[in-house]
């Protein structure tokens, strides 16, 4: 039924790169996404940084790094964060920073944020981030704490 090819059947070899693909998309970190796929609900990842505000992005300046579709409100946005997504991308792969300090994710809005020592956080509400922000410090201690266990659950 199924050829052999120097001694490993196609179907050998097919289960293979399977299991090879399954084990690189297992140790991709989760992101927070859209209904419509995209990453911080469309919102521009480097304008937090540069513009000090949060600033909707367009799909005609989008990349796609690691799988989620991430929009920019310019081409020289786009090209910074393809440069180096790591500098620009929200932690706890975008989810409520309160809520991975709790060990639970949950959705944020992309208007409540705040940059930590050149981190982004991000919450699930402008409410969330205020008692979130009366111990950012413990809170992000929290949720780098938690945050490897809680990247990796079903």
């Amino acid at each position: 039924m199924f050829a052999s090819v120097a001694g490993v059947s196609r179907r050998s070899f097919f289960v293979a790169a399977m299991l090879i693909a399954a084990a690189s998309f297992a140790t991709a970190d989760p992101v927070n996404r859209s209904r419509a796929g995209l990453a911080l609900d469309g919102y521009d990842p480097v304008a937090y940084f540069t513009d000090g505000q949060a600033v909707r992005g367009s799909a005609a300046f989008a990349h796609v790094h690691e799988g989620t579709t991430y929009r920019f409100a310019s081409a020289a946005h786009r090209e910074a964060f393809a440069a180096d997504p790591t500098r620009y991308l929200p932690q706890y792969g975008g989810f409520c920073a309160w809520a991975v300090s709790r060990g639970y994710t949950a959705p944020t809005d992309p208007l409540a944020w705040r940059i930590v020592d050149g981190r982004l956080f991000l919450n699930y509400s402008r409410s969330v981030q205020r008692t979130w922000e009366q111990d950012a410090s413990g809170n992000i201690r929290k949720g780098d704490t938690n945050w490897p266990g809680l990247k990796h659950k079903p």
